[in-house]
């Protein structure tokens, strides 16, 4: 079976990211697809290059793009959600004159129409917010 996740809440402050985290595992474990996964609303912040939690904790980041590299999961970021919140990749910093990124691949800066691409390619579209 093919999942897709939807991750709405930002690291930290919201479960979300880490449910879908190990959601995202205990699908894959069980020898199911991901077909990929979309942050959204809050969510962009899991994205961020920048964040540097105490190293007790988990890095949030770090563990998204370990997942990317592992398994080659799509790690889509809603544009419009990112810019609105400070996160850009390098060429959007250029475009909106700004110094600085905090946004890197494995994480691409899509639009809402990656979202619909990846609810139609999932058998499940799985929200966590």
């Amino acid at each position: 079976m093919q999942y897709g996740l939807l991750v709405m809440g930002a690291p930290y402050s919201s479960p979300a990211p880490h449910s879908a985290l190990r959601f995202a595992h205990a699908v894959l474990a069980r020898g199911h697809q991901l077909a990929g996964v979309f942050f959204y609303h809050d969510g962009v912040h899991n994205a961020s290059s920048l964040m540097a939690p105490p190293q007790d904790e988990l890095n949030m980041h770090d563990a998204w793009a370990e997942l990317h590299q592992q398994h080659a999961v799509p790690l889509d970021v809603c544009i419009a959600a990112a810019l609105r919140r400070g996160l850009m990749n390098e060429s959007e910093a250029q475009r909106h004159g700004k110094q600085a990124f905090n946004l890197s691949p494995p994480f691409e800066l899509t639009g809402l129409g990656q979202l619909l691409e990846l609810q139609q390619r999932a058998d499940r579209l799985i929200t966590f917010a």
